[in-house]
């Protein structure tokens, strides 16, 4: 990958099966996204999967995804990794740390499959508790992409729960305090054991940055955003309210400053 190459992002952004929202508004978070592009003077391509993943990389320094369903097969994961080790970053948001997911018996939710992407991208998505505001902690507040958020901020979003998949070499840049009690009852019969629980027993991690050669992952577990038509069939209201939008994270602040600074990072290489 040329230093001269032109700054160009590729967004990956959609649902599974193909035209599906899988439970997301991605034509809302797809507009966010690129209008944070726009504001950056950055030209982007569009896609829904990772088909043609092959096609984009070679002219992009950027790739962002967003995901309900959608996974990098091995092929796709070998394209990835070589672009990432040339110098590419890798902005991943929300539920690309998810992917295939398998029936337990006796549990409604699915447990996520590990597959080759959860390797490359750096965690894999177990499971979260229903929304709820968390403060979230600031544990690197030297690195570029932290810059402006101060010690703490607050946010309203779905509480990801992500089992690191090599810790030694993960900058972890946010955390959230919501320990053991917080854990779904589901979780036990999911998994052999809460992963995602930090060694202090109490933090989870919910940002952080990794190395790949010349180039770098970056992951943000924040980003939930639905619509009613999104939802339709998803109603956990006992009181059988329909859902209406839920767009909070993308109207938060530090989220944006985030993703700002995501954008912004590894430009400096090829200005």
């Amino acid at each position: 990958m040329s230093d001269t190459q032109p700054y160009r992002a590729h967004l990956v952004a959609g649902g599974f099966p193909p035209g599906s929202s899988a439970g997301h508004d991605h034509d809302h978070v797809r507009l966010r996204l690129l209008t944070l592009l726009a504001e950056g003077d950055v030209a982007a391509s569009v896609a829904n999967d990772f088909a043609d993943i092959d096609k984009w990389l070679p002219v992009s320094r950027l790739l962002i995804t967003y995901m309900a369903g959608p996974y990098p097969n091995a092929a796709q994961c070998s394209a990835i990794k070589d672009w990432l080790e040339a110098g590419g970053h890798w902005l991943a948001l929300h539920g690309t740390s998810g992917g295939k997911a398998e029936r337990v018996e006796g549990v409604r939710q699915r447990r996520t499959v590990k597959l080759d992407h959860h390797a490359l991208l750096g965690n894999r998505f177990l499971i979260h508790p229903p929304i709820r505001t968390m403060r979230v902690d600031v544990r690197d507040a030297d690195h570029p992409l932290t810059r402006g958020l101060g010690p703490s901020f607050e946010i309203e979003d779905e509480p990801y729960f992500i089992e690191l998949q090599d810790p030694a070499s993960t900058r972890i840049l946010l955390t959230a305090d919501y320990g053991p009690d917080a854990a779904p009852a589901a979780l036990a019969s999911l998994y052999t054991t809460d992963t995602s629980l930090q060694p202090d027993g109490k933090s989870r991690v919910l940002g952080y940055t990794r190395d790949l050669g010349k180039g770098s992952v970056t992951y943000f577990a924040f980003g939930h955003c639905h619509n009613p038509a999104a939802r339709a069939g998803r109603n956990d209201d006992p009181a059988g309210t329909p859902p209406g939008d839920f767009r909070h994270p993308w109207e938060n602040e530090s989220f944006m400053t985030l993703l700002r600074n995501a954008i912004a990072w590894r430009r400096t290489a090829v200005a």
